[in-house]
C-alpha cells in the first residue's frame, strides 16, 4: 500500500524533526545514540536532506566534512566530533591517526580509513535545489570545495588503485558494508586476530546483537585497524604487506557516478579543462573496469580478491554495480534488470516491498536481520532510485520510491529494515535516512 499525501506530508515532518533533532550547528550525527559523530558517506546523504530544507545548512555539511580531509587527498571515514560525553567505540585511540604525517595539523581526530564517495552527488543535488536568490552564494561555496572534490577523486584513483584498473581497492569492511559476505573469505584467512581487550558498545546499546556483526568479526576488524595503525596508514606499504586488499565494485560504481557528477557541475564551479580531462578519464576507466567484472552467466559484477586473486561471486547488492554506475552497455542493463526482479532479489515472494536486500534471500549466508547480510537499506535503495531514473526506468524507479516511503513510514525513521516482515531494525533516527525520506517525499514523479 502506497503512503497517502497526508502521510507522505508527516514522514517528511518527522524526517525533518530527525535531522534538526541530530543537528550539531555544523555537523549532524549519524544518529543520536549508536552514531554520535559524523561519518563521511552519511554526512553526503545527510547534506541532500539538508538542502530541502536550507541548502546554505547543507553545504555547510560538506564543508565541515573537507575540513578533515588529509593531506593525501583522503576524506576519513569517521570525523571524531562529539567529545568524550558521547562514548563510541573504537574511539579515536584506536586509530592514532594525530601521529601520521597526512593528517597532520588538522583540527579534529578521524579514523585512517574511507567510505563511497556520495559526496559529488550530494553537492550536484544540492545545486539542484538552490533557489534561485541564494545560487550566487551556493556556487561561490561550490567553487571553494570542487578543488577538495577533485582532489580526493585523484586520491581514489591513485592511492587506491595503483594498477589503474578502474576499480577502487577497499582496505576495510568499515569502508562501506561492514559485516558483508562478501568480506568472509578474505577475513577467515586471518588466523592470528587478537586484537587488545575492547567492550563493544554497539550491543549494548542497540539491546539486540543478532543485528550486529558478530564478535568473530569484530576481532577481525580492530586487528586490521591494528595493522593500519602500524603501517601508518602508508598506502604503499598497505599494497605491499596488508592481508585485506579488495576491489570493491560497489564502491567503484559510485566512484563512476561520482565522477560523472563532478563533471556534471564543471561549469558552476569553473572547473579547468585539466581537472576536465582528468575527471572524463576516471570515469571511463572505471566504466571499463566493471565491465571486466561484469559476470554475464549471473548477471552478476563480481568484487575481486587482490590478495589470493579470487572472484568473489556472491549474490549481493553490490552486484548491481552496473546499474549504480549508469552503465551505457544495454546488453548489461537488461541483464541487470532482469536479476533484480527474479526471485533471488526483489521478486522473492517473501519479501513485503519489492526493495532491494542487501544479500539475496537465496544466498546461504543470508541472515534478515544482521546488518549487511540480509536487511534492506533505504539509502541503497535510493541510489538505485537515482540510477533507474536516469538510465530510463522511470516505473520500475517509482515503485522503489513508493515502497521505500512505506517501509519507512512504519518505523522511527530507522537504519535499515526486515526484508520479509518490513520491522524496523538497527538505530532509529537516523540521519541519512531521514534525508533520502526527505528527498523521496519532494519527488514528484508526474
Amino acid at each position: 500500500m502506497s503512503v497517502t499525501d497526508d502521510a507522505r506530508a508527516m514522514l517528511r515532518d518527522r524526517a525533518a524533526a530527525v535531522l534538526h533533532g541530530n543537528d550539531a550547528g555544523t555537523w549532524t550525527k549519524a544518529s543520536p545514540v549508536l552514531y554520535p559523530h559524523q561519518w563521511s558517506w552519511d554526512s553526503a546523504f545527510i547534506a541532500m536532506g539538508w538542502a530541502h530544507l536550507d541548502v546554505r545548512r547543507a553545504m555547510t555539511e560538506l564543508e565541515g566534512l573537507f575540513a578533515a580531509q588529509w593531506s593525501t587527498g583522503m576524506v576519513p571515514h569517521l570525523v571524531f566530533r562529539a567529545g568524550s560525553d558521547h562514548p563510541y567505540f573504537p574511539g579515536p585511540q584506536w586509530w592514532d591517526t594525530p601521529s601520521v604525517p597526512a593528517a597532520a595539523g588538522l583540527p579534529v581526530q578521524t579514523t585512517g580509513i574511507c567510505q563511497p564517495p556520495v559526496h559529488a552527488l550530494a553537492v550536484q543535488r544540492i545545486w539542484q535545489l538552490t533557489p534561485q536568490p541564494q545560487q550566487q552564494e551556493i556556487r561561490e561555496r561550490v567553487q571553494a570545495l570542487y578543488p577538495r572534490l577533485v582532489h580526493w577523486h585523484h586520491y581514489l584513483a591513485t592511492h587506491r588503485d595503483p594498477e589503474a584498473s578502474g576499480l577502487v581497492t577497499t582496505f576495510h569492511p568499515w569502508e562501506g558494508t561492514d559485516n558483508s559476505p562478501r568480506w568472509d573469505e578474505a577475513l577467515e584467512r586471518i588466523k592470528v586476530a587478537k586484537p587488545g581487550p575492547y567492550t563493544r558498545l554497539d550491543v549494548t546499546e542497540l539491546g539486540d546483537a543478532s543485528q550486529r556483526p558478530s564478535t568473530w568479526d569484530y576481532d577481525r576488524f580492530l586487528w586490521l585497524v591494528e595493522q593500519l595503525r602500524k603501517y601508518q596508514y602508508d598506502d604503499t606499504r598497505i599494497y605491499r604487506e596488508y592481508p585485506f586488499l579488495i576491489k570493491d565494485v560497489f564502491f567503484s560504481a559510485i566512484f563512476v557516478a561520482a565522477n560523472a557528477a563532478l563533471l556534471d557541475l564543471a561549469d558552476v564551479a569553473g572547473a579547468s579543462d585539466s581537472d576536465r580531462k582528468q575527471l572524463a578519464s576516471w570515469l571511463e576507466r572505471g566504466r571499463e573496469g566493471l565491465t571486466r567484472r561484469f559476470d554475464a552467466e549471473s548477471g552478476l559484477c563480481v568484487d575481486y580478491d587482490v590478495r589470493n586473486g579470487d572472484d568473489i561471486k556472491l549474490r549481493t547488492f553490490a552486484g548491481f554495480a552496473p546499474l549504480f554506475a549508469r552503465t551505457a552497455d544495454p546488453g548489461q542493463r537488461e541483464a541487470q534488470m532482469r536479476l533484480l526482479d527474479s526471485e533471488h532479489f526483489c521478486g522473492n515472494p517473501r519479501l513485503r516491498w519489492r526493495l532491494l536486500p542487501s544479500t539475496s534471500p537465496n544466498e546461504p549466508a543470508f541472515q534478515p536481520h544482521d546488518y549487511w547480510r540480509g536487511p534492506v537499506w533505504p539509502v541503497i535503495n535510493w541510489l538505485l532510485w537515482q540510477a533507474l531514473r536516469e538510465l530510463g526506468y522511470t516505473d520500475r524507479a517509482e515503485q522503489i520510491r513508493r515502497d521505500s516511503l512505506s517501509q519507512i513510514a512504519i518505523g522511527e525513521i530507522n537504519e535499515y529494515f526486515e526484508p520479509f516482515t518490513g520491522a524496523p531494525l538497527g538505530s532509529p533516527q537516523q540521519s541519512w535516512t531521514a534525508a533520502v525520506t526527505l528527498d523521496w517525499s519532494a519527488f514528484d514523479p508526474r
